[in-house]
């Protein structure tokens, strides 16, 4: 970690507030819909446990050991091989991560923008903007989103205000009507969502405060996710009812509704610029952590000397990992749910768990 790269809790905060809502918004209030129904706005609610699960078990972490991120407290608490093991197969995770982010990203802008333009020209150009930001450093990144995060909700705003207006309140009607469980099963998918505060385990050695200082930001930071994720799927179901779950992604066809009177038309290009300057401060978060989980793995603490060739890797990985949209959509409805309730739920609470064991073991 460079000397200077420290950022404060309300920075790390409005940092996963971005990561998390950057793709949640377009991308899984459809599939949302088609497990829960008119019910899902109400399945952010129990999704939002596996986030508030891994905003303890991180900073209890950090909290243990401090400066350290966790690539370097695995071996502490697993051993020096198995700690190894693990860091290779977070580093892999986060390639796959990063890969499958860009090319959504890519899909996106063909999809609703840039039809003619080569998705590899799209790919190329984030991640070099992205990868010119790691090497600025974690502080930089985090002054940048203060002021995206404010144009996002302002942006949000309007489009709240002039599109209720077209909505019915019907269509959120009957509650609850088949019981607990399709709200449960609509709940699967944004878990794995909710779930990415695990990935605090590579910022907070950044942070410029004690670890158990900033869960009341984090919390708030969950919180501003959770009614945000809900006022979207509510709107989005009283617009569209039950024809929501066949819409890639529901919440742009809210936006392009939405008129206003006057000069102000399609409001679509709110909806891209909310995309691109989320997937920015995203697609640079996974950089830096991919970066700096190769620098660790390789027993360097230099992550800056990585930058090149982590981006030229993510660039090739990127093109490769998906062959259609079909195939994406599959992989983010089924395969990334539960791979990221092993990944990023899972296997922090074992490590939380051995390292409670290991420190009670040796206090007897």
């Amino acid at each position: 970690m460079q000397p200077s790269d420290k950022i404060s809790g309300y920075q790390i905060s409005l940092l996963f507030f971005t990561f998390i809502v950057s793709t949640l918004i377009l991308s899984v209030p459809g599939i949302m819909v088609a497990f829960a129904k008119q019910n899902a706005w109400l399945s952010i609610l129990p999704a939002s446990l596996t986030g508030l699960v891994n905003i303890y078990v991180l900073t209890t972490l950090s909290k243990r050991y401090p400066g350290r991120s966790i690539m370097q407290y695995l071996t502490a608490i697993c051993g020096k091989w198995a700690g190894k093991a693990v860091g290779a197969f977070f580093t892999y995770y986060l390639f796959f991560f990063i890969s499958s982010t860009v090319n959504e990203h890519a899909r996106f802008l063909n999809n609703v923008l840039l039809m003619n333009t080569p998705s590899l020209v799209l790919i190329i150009t984030l991640l070099l903007l992205c990868g010119f930001a790691v090497l600025a450093g974690v502080e930089t990144i985090g002054r940048c989103n203060e002021v995206i995060v404010l144009i996002i909700v302002m942006m949000l705003i309007p489009i709240f205000v002039f599109s209720i207006r077209d909505g019915d309140f019907a269509r959120l009607s009957p509650v609850l009507a088949e019981g607990l469980v399709p709200v449960i099963k609509g709940a699967i998918v944004p878990s794995a969502w909710m779930s990415q505060f695990f990935f605090l385990g590579w910022f907070l050695p950044h942070l410029n405060e004690k670890p158990q200082q900033i869960r009341k930001k984090l919390l708030a930071a969950l919180i501003g996710i959770v009614v945000l994720i809900m006022a979207i799927d509510a709107l989005t179901i009283m617009m569209f009812g039950p024809i929501t779950p066949r819409m890639n992604f529901a919440f742009l066809n809210v936006i392009k509704y939405t008129g206003i009177i006057g000069p102000l038309e399609r409001l679509e290009a709110i909806a891209i610029m909310i995309w691109i300057l989320g997937i920015f401060i995203k697609v640079s978060m996974l950089l830096y952590m991919f970066c700096i989980s190769a620098a660790q793995l390789l027993g360097t603490n230099n992550h800056r000397r990585t930058i090149v060739p982590i981006t030229l890797l993510s660039i090739v990985g990127s093109v490769w990992i998906f062959k259609n949209a079909a195939e994406f959509q599959g992989w983010i409805t089924y395969t990334y749910p539960i791979l990221a309730l092993f990944t990023q739920s899972f296997l922090p609470l074992l490590l939380l768990a051995i390292d409670t064991i290991k420190a009670r073991l040796l206090s007897h």
